[in-house]
């Protein structure tokens, strides 16, 4: 099946982000694609300053957006972090997935905060404005399950290895790493994540804008569970495409048939909620 991963450009402007992402979403679905992703942060700014204001409660306006154009089109719609969610007095970082009926089948709440100290680098801390997420996301299609998580999760290698027992065979994480961390990790985690669960990991971030107050890397990437990077997007808005082949994915688990001979006689991780 065809998977497109929407690179967006994003604005101060709500309106203009949702209208935006939404027409790269019906391209991208004339074109194939049969499941279809957005950035992180697609449709506000990111940074600790703006998660307040631009927040919402689910479903709200953008949700509504996502879940018609999924309809329109008749795909998967994975929203990115659609919005910095309300609910109960917290905001979290917060992505939603909707079917080919409009339906949400899931919603991943941020597990892991952004929460770091490079000196003389970057500082920043999402835990001052953000609750963390409690809870995997997982989601079913008619080509494969799918697990979610949300930037830093990926960086937490017990999380993709749960979706993996639990039968996923495609990881997508909405993300925006940094000009520090992007070229030091963004690709080495991905290529790790996808060689570890011998699965296909996807990453869709936003285009760099060099004038934003958080530069984000870009070069959304899909990796083959081989590890082999087989798309890749520059740092400009763009929308990418790659065919995800479960059958090469069925070969190189047998081949290599790691997820047999894992030793659970002496080690062993479990999802406890």
């Amino acid at each position: 099946f065809r998977l497109a991963l929407i690179q967006l450009h994003v604005s101060a402007v709500k309106s203009d982000n949702l209208q935006r992402a939404c027409g790269l979403v019906r391209e991208a679905s004339a074109k194939g694609a049969k499941v279809v992703a957005l950035p992180e942060c697609f449709n506000s700014p990111y940074g600790t300053q703006y998660f307040k204001e631009y927040a919402e409660k689910i479903p709200g306006e953008s949700t509504q957006k996502l879940s018609e154009v999924a309809k329109e089109c008749s795909i998967y719609l994975v929203g990115g972090r659609s919005i910095p969610e309300e609910d109960g007095g917290k905001l979290y970082n917060t992505c939603t997935v909707f079917g080919p009926d409009g339906a949400m089948l899931a919603k991943h709440r941020k597990v892991h905060l952004f929460d770091i100290n490079v000196p003389g680098k970057i500082q920043f801390k999402e835990s001052e404005t953000l609750s963390p997420g409690n809870s995997f996301s997982m989601f079913e299609t008619p080509y494969c399950k799918v697990g979610l998580g949300i930037c830093y999760d990926m960086r937490f290698a017990e999380m993709a290895q749960i979706y993996g027992q639990k039968g996923c065979q495609l990881l997508i994480y909405p993300g925006a790493f940094n000009l520090t961390t992007g070229p030091a990790h963004w690709e080495l985690l991905q290529r790790g994540r996808a060689v570890d669960n011998q699965v296909y990991v996807a990453t869709v971030s936003p285009a760099r804008d060099e004038k934003a107050s958080y530069v984000a890397w870009g070069h959304s990437t899909v990796v083959n569970p081989w590890g082999e990077v087989i798309a890749k997007a520059g740092t400009e808005e763009t929308v990418i495409y790659t065919d995800i082949d479960l059958k090469k994915l069925a070969e190189i688990r047998q081949q290599i048939p790691i997820l047999s001979q894992k030793r659970c006689d002496l080690y062993g991780i479990e999802m406890k909620k």
